[in-house]
């Protein structure tokens, strides 16, 4: 998969360890070429040089983590290689994951001394895996909300653009990614959370199935909505997270005992890869009149042709497209069920509100203007809105399966617009449902999407493409995604702010 050795040492010896992918990485301590010890230490010494600019952290755990690394390299040089690919990977997790004896906050002053006593389902999946865990990062206060503007604990900076946002709510995981913190985060996903950042910031945002990866642990924004999933700088790096993350947790009752693919084993070597063959020889793509070739629709009218659509990210995303044609895919023009005919208008936040019961009590003065003020709305939600909150849902589901009779993939924009400034942003919630608009809906459906970078604006500022496939199949999500990135390098691209911060060469950000 990937470069091989003798690039990935080339990529180090002239960008040092953190700008390596992981896969890259997780390769290199297999060879014992580097030491877990090594990339810790690389990636502490970066986030100590740039943080203070930055804020992606809440809460950094550096002594654990080297002390980790070192337990990471003895048990590998004992055994005579990693028991896993993240086996001494330093990754970092948005501060809504709970882990035992160190405080997990949500972004909120709610939960501001709170100390689980025990591990999210996906931290202790993780920790079996070997990987080293850095830290905790900025979110949007409880998850709710798409900018990632915190009145609490701080606002994360853009790295490509230290005075915009970096997108949420799990923007200081996006942030992270890109800056070279950690080697992959990992996020949650209620209306986009995931894929918002990693578009506005140029990494790759995974969102698996409902279901897929247990949320047990997870602070709850809705539970109807919730996901959890990787970001990290290239879809064979977020395919080597799923795989140790996804599993079936007998005591979630969201979680589906379904098989849990090799993710990583089935992406198959080389670069410019076909999506003749190499998607059609992991997934579940269906036949047509001309072989095994991938269907991808692009759903134009909501989508790309709205006023509300930047038409330069449309033509970015469209050019896109052309290329996955140029890779053997079948890129035609679908229609599609009208998403806001299917949201649930805040209905689904009745359940957010029942999570907060007990902070609201008093009017809800412990959080921010924008959550409190969507969570008091929330508390009015009655019970008939709900429930033709649920039942749209389920048209939806049964709307989208139509759609994937005709078609593998539909392709989108992640977001409509590329990131917008902090000091125009604010704390308010309109800005984020408009990044929210593409995403949405794919979190009602529970469908697998994934954002990956495809290009720059004229402003130098990242565009995310979204591939969403069939319920379950991520594997077809992944391998798309992984062609594309074969057959391209936006994913590979340094954001420039951060690598002026870097080099010194940086002016002071906007307060935010």
């Amino acid at each position: 998969m990937g470069e091989d050795r003798g690039s990935e040492a080339e990529v180090a010896a002239v960008g040092g360890l953190t700008s390596l992918s992981l896969a890259a990485a997780a390769r290199l301590v297999a060879a014992r070429e580097v030491s877990p010890v090594e990339l810790t230490a690389a990636a502490i010494a970066r986030a100590e040089a740039l943080e203070p600019r930055l804020n992606a952290y809440i809460t950094r755990t550096f002594e654990t983590a080297l002390a980790s690394a070192g337990a990471a390299a003895a048990e590998i040089a004992a055994a005579g290689g990693p028991r896993s690919p993240l086996h001494g990977i330093p990754l970092t997790l948005k501060d809504n994951v709970e882990t035992a004896g160190v405080r997990t906050t949500a972004g909120s002053r709610s939960l501001q001394d709170h100390v689980p006593r025990a591990d999210a389902h996906l931290v202790s999946r993780l920790r079996a895996a070997g990987a080293v865990i850095l830290g905790k990062l900025t979110l949007h206060e409880r998850g709710m909300g798409g900018t990632n503007v915190n009145p609490d604990f701080g606002t994360p900076h853009n790295p490509w653009d230290l005075d915009r946002i970096t997108g949420g709510s799990s923007g200081g995981s996006a942030a992270a990614v890109a800056a070279g913190f950690c080697y992959a985060s990992l996020g949650t996903d209620s209306r986009g959370s995931v894929r918002i950042p990693a578009a506005l910031c140029g990494v790759t945002g995974l969102k698996p199935t409902y279901g897929r990866v247990s949320i047990r642990g997870l602070i709850p924004y809705c539970w109807s909505l919730d996901h959890a999933g990787p970001l990290a700088r290239s879809a064979e790096d977020t395919a080597l997270v799923l795989g140790t993350i996804a599993g079936f947790d007998p005591l979630d009752p969201t979680s589906v005992d379904r098989p849990v693919p090799d993710f990583g084993s089935v992406l198959p070597a080389g670069s410019g890869l076909s999506l003749v063959s190499s998607v059609s020889s992991v997934s579940s793509v269906s036949s047509t009149g001309d072989g095994r070739r991938l269907r991808i629709g692009v759903p134009r009218d909501y989508f790309f042709d709205a006023p509300d659509v930047d038409p330069e990210v449309a033509a970015i995303v469209l050019a896109a497209a052309a290329k996955l044609g140029e890779l053997g895919a079948v890129v035609t023009e679908i229609g599609f069920p009208d998403p806001p005919r299917y949201l649930d208008d805040g209905a689904f936040e009745a359940e957010a509100a029942a999570s907060c019961a007990s902070s609201l009590r008093d009017g809800g003065t412990v959080f921010g203007p924008d959550v409190r003020a969507r969570l008091l709305k929330a508390q009015a939600v009655t019970g008939a809105e709900y429930a033709r909150a649920r039942w749209r849902q389920v048209e939806l589901k049964r709307e989208l399966d139509q759609v994937f009779e005709r078609v593998d993939l539909v392709l989108t924009p992640t977001c409509p617009v590329t990131a917008p400034r902090i000091d125009e942003v604010e704390a308010g919630a309109g800005a984020s449902l408009s990044l929210s608009r593409h995403t949405r809906v794919f979190n009602t459906a529970g469908l697998p999407t994934i954002s990956v970078p495809c290009g720059l604006s004229a402003a130098g500022l990242p565009v995310g493409m979204s591939l969403t496939g069939r319920a379950w199949d991520e594997t077809t999500v992944l391998a798309a995604a992984h062609a594309y990135q074969s057959a391209s390098d936006w994913h590979r691209r340094s954001p420039t702010a951060i690598a002026s911060l870097a080099a010194g060469r940086s002016a002071r950000p906007s307060p935010g």
